[in-house]
């Protein structure tokens, strides 16, 4: 099973705040039965303990560290926002909820930090038209 899949990309999407994208972000990954709902809150958790803004735009929410026992599968979400919303001090447009079985989490981290750290690739998400022309940038970029 892919980890990212039509069902979990949201383009321009609008919304008030970090919470609510971390919410739809989390809620992806509950309907496409990676997480259950409880993973969500911990997505939430997460958070308030520490920005997960990762720089140029990006922040990636995932769980607490003790929310990894309620992982079945690693599935990633990805929410590109009709306009930034503050991550702590820092502004996001690109969200991707994450959750990674095992080790697998910091392989899917990095893969998209190295993706997104370039900035032709970053626009070409963000301006993306469809589901599948994102999809694709990310397959690309992330060699799945």
């Amino acid at each position: 099973m892919s980890i990212l899949t039509k069902d979990k990309v949201k383009l321009n999407v609008k919304v008030n705040d970090k919470y609510e994208a971390i919410q739809l972000a989390g809620q992806l990954l509950v309907q496409a039965g990676h997480v259950p709902e409880e993973y969500v809150d911990k997505m939430i958790e997460r958070e308030n303990v520490s920005s997960t803004y990762l720089g140029g735009g990006l922040a990636m929410p995932h769980g607490t560290n003790d929310s990894k026992g309620l992982i079945r599968s690693t599935g990633m979400s990805v929410l590109v926002l009709a306009e930034e919303v503050d991550f702590g001090d820092e502004p996001a447009r690109l969200v991707i909820g994450l959750a990674a079985v095992g080790e697998e989490h910091l392989e899917v981290l990095s893969s998209v930090a190295v993706l997104v750290s370039d900035d032709d690739d970053m626009q070409r998400i963000l301006q993306a038209k469809s589901e599948d022309e994102l999809i694709a940038i990310f397959k690309e970029g992330m060699g799945a």
